[in-house]
């Protein structure tokens, strides 16, 4: 008889010994991929991406544009006429 744990292909690191500190620190090893979750935090991402893209597009139809500064920082400036005093 051998006291290695039954392993079954597939189970990757799971099916070895290791510590409970170990399993702590490395939470993601042991955990199965939870879809649904992934599908929300997938849905999360799109919309703030999705938000940013739509605010940028509306800053740039209402004649602003993204300006440099002299300290690398950026910001949104209305655009001026050369004809305007």
């Amino acid at each position: 008889m051998s006291d290695k744990p039954n392993q079954n292909p597939g189970e990757g690191i799971r099916s070895m010994r290791s510590t409970s500190v170990f399993r702590l620190i490395n939470f993601e090893l042991y955990t199965k991929p939870n879809k649904i979750i992934m599908g929300i935090g997938l849905l999360a991402v799109t919309g703030v991406f999705g938000y940013i893209a739509y605010m940028r597009h509306k800053y740039e139809d209402l004649g602003y544009y993204v300006a440099v500064k002299e300290n690398g920082r950026e910001e949104f400036v209305k655009k001026k006429s050369n004809w305007e005093t």
